[in-house]
C-alpha cells in the first residue's frame, strides 16, 4: 500500500483551482504551475474559459506565476482554449507518462522542484506529477459528468480515495 501513498497521494488537495493563490504557492517555494484542463478548470464539454479561469490566469501571471497547461485533449480542443489568453500549452500529452511533464518545466524554464501540478484525476495528473517528481495538488472535478475516457478512470480511483481516506491522508472536510 505504501506504492498508492508514493505514486497516488497528492502533495496536497484543495476544493477548487482558484483557491490556489500565489501567496499560497510562493509560501511552498513554486513558481511554475502545470495545469490540467479539462475538469479541473472548466467542464470537459466547455469550449472557453470563464472569468473565474481568466483573472486566476491573470493573478498569477501579475505575481510573476508562470503556467503551462497539460492536457490529454487534442490540439483542436487544447489550443482554443488557450491560445485566446496567451497560454502555454501540450496537448495530445499522454499523462500520466512523464514526457510531457518534463517538456512544460523545460518550456517555462524553470527548476522541477519549483513547479506543481494541478489536476483533477488521480490517475492521469497525481500518477504523473508524482512520477516526475513534481509537487502535486489534487483539485475536485468541476463538473460531476466526465468524459468517456474518464470514466474507468474514475471508478479506480475512487477506491484508491477510499484507501486515502480510512488512513486519514485525505479529507475533503464533507
Amino acid at each position: 500500500m505504501k506504492l498508492l501513498e508514493k505514486y497516488f497521494l497528492p502533495s496536497d488537495y484543495v476544493k477548487h483551482f482558484y483557491s490556489i493563490t500565489p501567496e499560497y504557492l510562493k509560501a511552498r517555494g513554486i513558481s511554475a504551475v502545470i495545469t490540467d484542463l479539462d475538469n479541473t478548470l472548466v467542464g470537459f464539454d466547455e469550449a472557453h474559459a470563464n472569468d473565474v479561469v481568466i483573472n486566476w490566469f491573470k493573478t498569477l501571471n501579475v505575481h510573476d506565476i508562470k503556467v503551462t497547461i497539460v492536457s490529454n485533449g487534442n490540439r483542436t480542443r487544447v489550443s482554443g482554449f488557450c491560445d485566446p489568453h496567451d497560454i502555454d500549452y501540450i496537448f495530445s500529452a499522454g499523462k500520466p507518462l512523464g514526457k510531457s511533464f518534463r517538456k512544460a518545466v523545460r518550456m517555462m524554464d524553470v527548476d522541477p522542484s519549483s513547479t506543481v501540478m494541478i489536476g483533477d484525476q488521480l490517475m492521469t495528473d497525481i500518477f504523473g506529477a508524482n512520477r516526475a517528481g513534481l509537487e502535486s495538488i489534487l483539485v475536485l472535478p468541476v463538473k460531476k459528468k466526465d468524459g468517456w475516457a474518464t470514466l474507468l478512470n474514475r471508478r479506480i480511483e475512487r477506491r484508491i480515495m477510499k484507501y486515502f481516506d480510512q488512513k486519514g491522508l485525505i479529507n475533503w472536510g464533507e
